[in-house]
Parts: structure tokens; C-alpha cells; sequence
């Protein structure tokens, strides 16, 4: 019975929700409720870095404000917390490689507002062993359907991590921050260009900090994270 409800569903163009899977999708991969519960683009966030902020609070938090980051600014969709953590690790370990289209998707619609003019999408690099691993790197998959729907040229070789780095989440942050100086360049022509770097999981900044450093240094003009999920 519920086959053929399902069926009905897609017979009619309907998809179920990506997350809760009841509920019929409205424009992205979520439905209305999903959306508004776990990816709201209502949430108070920092600008900069898109730590979540109080209700009451500025634009910008007080971190980035006393110490700003070479990127000038991220969009993320939600928390890494459940039920948005889960779709992560689901995508990374489990291979689930949809989530990504759908994450992709999600973002693209996140950024609408963005300046895109001659703007050029890039991935996070992962490690070479880690990708050899993985089968995939889970940032570029994401990145290939957000420039699809954004209509941004992405270069998936933009970005090279030219050295192997231990797990950032095994690190302290002042760890974290020594442990990726270095270990990117940039093969992509940059100058004066806004740059949307995309990645998974934005913990402490560290990564993406580094290569908004190499990008600048490059000649890029603009830096923007574009994030599936921001730890709280």
C-alpha cells in the first residue's frame, strides 16, 4: 500500500522529503516543514563565520570582530546537530552520494543573493590517501550540483592540498590552525575574482581560513564559504 502511495506521488511530479520522508518536497529536496525545523535561513548567524548568534545580537560575532578571517563571509544551512549531522556522516561514510545533490541544491537556493559575476566555485580538497579511501570527495560532489543551479563555473582542480594533514577534529584549535598552514595551493587563475569555496562541515574555521589566505594571496578578491553544516 504504501508502494503504491509513493508511486502516486512521484506520478504526480511529488518527491518525498529527503529527511523526514513522509512529506512531499516543496522546491528543494525538503519539505516546508523540514526546512523551517532544521535549515532555516531565519536563524541569527555571524556573517563572517556563521556561528550562531542571539536573537538580539549584531551581524557579526564577537571572534571575527577582533580577529577577522581571510574569507569575508559563509553561508551555512544549518547546525551540525541531528537530524543535519546524520545526512553528513551518511554522505561521507555511507556513500549516500543523492545527499549531496541535495545538499548542493539546498545551498544554491541559500545563495541566491550572492554576487556571482564572473564568480568561481571550488571544493575543499581532501587529502589524497583520504580521497583514494573514500572513492569521492564529499565538498565536490556537493559543488557540482550547486554550480549547476547557481549557474557558477566550478573548477574542481582549483584547489590542491599539497600536504597530508592529521584529522582536524583530533586537534586542539591553535593544533588545528598549524596543522593546515601550508597545506594548499591554488592551480586555478583567481585574480579579481569572488570565489565560493564549498565544504561539508565547518568546525573551527581552519581550514577554510587557510584557503581564503592562499586564494587572497593568489589575487582572488572575494572569498565565500558556502557550508552544508556549522558546529554550534
Amino acid at each position: 500500500m504504501r508502494v503504491g502511495f509513493l508511486l502516486q506521488r512521484l506520478a504526480r511530479g511529488a518527491r518525498p522529503c529527503a529527511l523526514c520522508g513522509i512529506n512531499d518536497s516543496a522546491e528543494g529536496p525538503l519539505c516546508p516543514d523540514c526546512e523551517r525545523d532544521f535549515v532555516s535561513p531565519l536563524v541569527p548567524r555571524c556573517a563572517v563565520c556563521a556561528i550562531r548568534l542571539p536573537a538580539s545580537a549584531a551581524t557579526v560575532c564577537g571572534a571575527c570582530l577582533r580577529h577577522p578571517p581571510h574569507f569575508d563571509a559563509t553561508l551555512a544551512l544549518g547546525d551540525y546537530a541531528p537530524p543535519l549531522d546524520g545526512m553528513v556522516v551518511a554522505l561521507k561514510a555511507g556513500g549516500r552520494l543523492a545527499l549531496a545533490a541535495d545538499f548542493g541544491a539546498l545551498l544554491a537556493r541559500r545563495a541566491q543573493r550572492i554576487e556571482r559575476a564572473g564568480a568561481l566555485l571550488a571544493a575543499v580538497p581532501l587529502a589524497f590517501e583520504r580521497q583514494a579511501e573514500r572513492g569521492f570527495n564529499q565538498a565536490l560532489e556537493v559543488a557540482r550540483r550547486a554550480a549547476r543551479d547557481l549557474a557558477v563555473p566550478l573548477d574542481a582542480d582549483a584547489l590542491l592540498r599539497v600536504r597530508h594533514a592529521a584529522p582536524q577534529h583530533e586537534l586542539a584549535l591553535a593544533e588545528r590552525r598549524r596543522n593546515v598552514r601550508g597545506a594548499f595551493t591554488v592551480r586555478a587563475d583567481v585574480r579579481g575574482r569572488h570565489v565560493l569555496v564549498v565544504d561539508d562541515v565547518m568546525t573551527t574555521g581552519s581550514t577554510l581560513d587557510e584557503i581564503a589566505a592562499v586564494l587572497k594571496q593568489a589575487g582572488a578578491a572575494r572569498v565565500t564559504n558556502l557550508v552544508v553544516a556549522r558546529t554550534p
